[in-house]
């Protein structure tokens, strides 16, 4: 490999519309520029994660994420190796798990809500964005999203927000937001030929480090 990858983090809260932008990036980079590898792939296997009260796991703790794994990957596809990574479908039996390919890219884009609190993993970023939104419409979309994606009911949705998702916010992400290169809000709804001026300043900045 003749160039080293530029490593973008990309982090906020649930429903923050991270993953959306992560997306809007990459079609606008290109795709044969980049590689996309989110932390939603490395939670740990819920048969060895005892359920917290009410018998509702906690996904929004840093201790579900395979930390030392996500971090190994991440450095592996900077040095330039291709990853393979089983598919995390949380639990939903529903959907197949595929396996997951990452090969080495010019740009490489790490999303996740822990991809700034991880020592290993944020040592590795050379940029780090910050997508924020308000409280309404995060919970709007983590609603939207569990319900019809994940095969969450409601109920579960709401506790899971209320006592798992907003303590989280405030314990492990917000306090990392003064780290961030950018800070970029994310409170419209676009369609699907639409994009915000925030993704296309950062992909006009990307393209500079393309080699």
């Amino acid at each position: 490999m003749s160039y080293t990858p530029y490593v973008v983090g990309i982090t906020g809260g649930s429903g923050s519309g991270k993953t959306q932008f992560f997306h809007w990036v990459r079609q606008l980079l290109g795709e044969e520029h980049s590689c996309l590898i989110s932390q939603d792939n490395y939670y740990k296997d819920l048969s060895i994660v005892d359920p917290l009260e009410n018998r509702i796991t906690n996904f929004d703790v840093p201790s579900l994420i395979e930390e030392k794994e996500f971090a190994r990957d991440l450095e592996q596809l900077k040095n330039g190796s291709i990853v393979k990574r089983k598919e995390y479908t949380f639990n939903n039996p529903a959907v197949i798990p595929a396996m997951l390919e990452f090969k080495p890219a010019p740009i490489i884009l790490v999303e996740g809500i822990f991809v700034f609190h991880f020592p290993e993993v944020a040592r590795l970023l050379d940029l780090k964005v910050f997508i924020e939104a308000r409280e309404h419409l995060k919970f709007h979309r983590r609603m939207m999203r569990d319900t019809s994606e994940r095969g969450f009911q409601l109920d579960d949705v709401v506790y899971k927000y209320t006592r798992h998702v907003v303590p989280s916010y405030e314990k492990y992400i917000e306090p990392h937001k003064h780290e961030a290169d950018l800070i970029f809000p994310n409170n419209r709804e676009y369609s699907a030929h639409e994009c915000p001026v925030s993704a296309k300043v950062l992909v006009s900045y990307l393209k500079t480090k393309l080699p």
